[in-house]
């Protein structure tokens, strides 16, 4: 935590230190039990543990619990970053120096308001939490594919990358999956949309199975990737190269690929090249270059082909495609040439040409399909949806009044981490005209006070963990202010505001319930090892070979891990 104390004045950190003490002080005269400011945050990836790393630092006299429903940390880091990004999961260090601290408690294989989905899993309500906390977080992050809503969608062989990254990750929510990967000779395959994502996609179906044994990839995908049929990867994304989210690090990425052709892209308009910012211009010189591998026309090699400012209209199965490929199999793709245009400009011009050229190099300009769009069809036996992904709302939002923009993914908030909900007064009208009775009201943003959120149930999903992590400091911020401000808290009397944390939660929701398996950090060490000595058995320099269900995660506790 050394990095983050001298970015901080050391009388600063001594003032938040003796203000969060006078309110625990506070606390401790209004009651006869002395309990901490006690936090709880629900979930365990990035947001959450950069929340309550950055808040306990602040706060040294507070606790910190942390609700996650499956049996192991880590979210994002663990099922979302590409297993040969080694080096982005070294924030785990962070987290276990966190977890380290007396006043932090890991509870996992806990689902907070929905059931659990496994027979040992334990479910508290989030009712419950706020009776017994004196504030919450929500950082549970996306688990939702945004959809294209378009005709042949749920064809197979249409994967979202979220299942897909899950599945190779070892999610036990996609173990399943078991996506047949030795069509891939009958056509290109295709990535649809323009982050990293996508480009984590189509690596990792190129890369080597030796490479990629050296990673932790679930067993189950390294088999099937190693009888993967991939040649032409295709990504294709509905807005040009210069407003491409991907970074110029994941493009180099790809041009590192022994033996893999990345294809130049030509640029439309390069008289207005130098207007780009340099990390833009680098970018796009770099994906104007192509890659440098001599000609081999007998054996061409595997390719990445980067196709813009095109939609996608239809996924087709047409029966008379060859017999190899299975029935309800995506064989076709159809996409629409888009229009660029201003954000900002309400009436676009109907001249196409003229547009496209103007926003080019406009870094913000949008994208939409004209009335009738020329297009192109692409034979495929493979479509990976890298669109995006959204936040769902825990069951218990709306009965307990908490706000939920379910069109965003969000949790309505001030940008600062405060949870917003909207307080009605009424609008005040000269009474001649509007008798009292009658005034019409006007809704104010208000913050539920004790309620906050952090990542992208905060922000929507987007940005890499570095910008994950000033999220939650922001929020972390916000709720220090707020404590030192002596600001109300989750409100006394219906929920209370005892303090008593996890204690009081799981002997009111969990009596009774002996299946339940609660995974402390202890236990989950005791996974962590396990997984460690599997992979120094696989004899590839694995880091690690994953459990990939919950019942082999919780069987490595044994009866303990009751």
């Amino acid at each position: 935590m050394a990095t983050i104390a001298r970015a901080r004045p050391r009388a600063f950190q001594q003032w938040n230190r003796q203000l969060a003490l006078a309110y625990t002080n506070q606390v401790r005269r209004a009651s006869t039990t002395v309990e901490p400011f006690r936090l709880a945050i629900i979930g365990s990836g990035p947001a959450g543990f950069y929340t309550a790393y950055r808040f306990m630092k602040n706060n040294e006299h507070a606790k910190v619990d942390m609700y996650e429903s499956l049996p192991v940390p880590y979210g994002l880091v663990r099922f979302g970053v590409a297993p040969d990004h080694a080096e982005v999961k070294n924030c785990r260090e962070k987290f276990e120096e966190v977890a380290a601290s007396p006043d932090f408690t890991f509870i996992g294989n806990v689902t907070v308001g929905a059931s659990s989905d496994h027979p040992d899993g334990a479910t508290v309500p989030l009712s419950s939490i706020l009776r017994h906390y004196h504030a919450v977080v929500f950082s549970y992050g996306s688990s939702e594919d945004r959809k294209l809503g378009i005709p042949g969608e749920e064809l197979k062989g249409v994967f979202s990358a979220r299942e897909f990254v899950g599945w190779y990750n070892g999610l036990p929510e996609y173990a399943d999956l078991n996506p047949d990967l030795s069509l891939g000779a009958h056509g290109d395959t295709l990535i649809i949309g323009n982050g990293n994502v996508a480009m984590d996609v189509a690596r990792i179906l190129l890369k080597s199975p030796e490479e990629l044994a050296k990673t932790d990839i679930a067993a189950h995908a390294l088999d099937a990737l190693s009888k993967s049929k991939t040649h032409n990867i295709r990504i294709i994304g509905r807005r040009g190269p210069i407003q491409a989210a991907f970074t110029t690090k994941e493009l180099r990425a790809l041009y590192k690929l022994p033996g893999v052709e990345v294809r130049p892209y030509e640029l439309e308009h390069p008289a207005a090249y130098d207007v780009l910012p340099p990390p833009i211009k680098r970018r796009t010189e770099l994906l104007s270059k192509g890659s440098s591998l001599p000609p081999n026309p007998s054996n061409p090699y595997p390719s990445v082909t980067f196709d813009f400012c095109l939609s996608p209209l239809e996924f087709d199965h047409k029966p008379e495609q060859p017999s190899s490929t299975p029935p309800n199999w995506v064989t076709s793709a159809t996409f629409g040439k888009t229009v660029l245009q201003n954000p900002n400009q309400h009436h676009p011009s109907t001249d196409y040409e003229t547009n496209n050229h103007r926003e080019y190099y406009n870094q913000k300009a949008t994208a939409r399909l004209p009335p009738q769009p020329k297009t192109v069809t692409f034979n495929t036996r493979y479509v990976f949806k890298s669109i995006g992904y959204k936040s769902t709302p825990l069951p218990e939002f709306s009965p307990l009044g908490i706000p939920f923009n379910t069109s965003t993914g969000v949790i309505p908030n001030d940008g600062i981490g405060r949870v917003l909900t909207k307080l009605h007064r009424p609008h005040q009208l000269p009474s001649s005209s509007h008798p009292a009775h009658h005034q019409p009201h006007i809704e104010l943003p208000h913050h539920f006070k004790g309620l906050y959120c952090s990542g992208w149930v905060k922000r929507g999903p987007q940005g890499v963990i570095a910008e994950t992590m000033m999220d939650a400091f922001t929020t972390a911020d916000a709720i220090t202010e707020d404590l030192t401000k002596r600001e109300k808290f989750l409100p006394e009397g219906e929920w209370g505001q005892d303090g008593k944390g996890w204690e009081a939660v799981k002997a009111e929701a969990l009596k009774g319930n002996s299946n339940a398996r609660v995974v402390s950090w202890e236990d989950w060490k005791a996974i962590d090892r396990a997984e460690i000595e599997r992979g120094q058995k696989a004899g590839t320099g694995k880091e690690r070979e994953k459990f990939v269900r919950r019942e082999d995660m919780l069987a490595v506790l044994g009866d303990g891990g009751r």
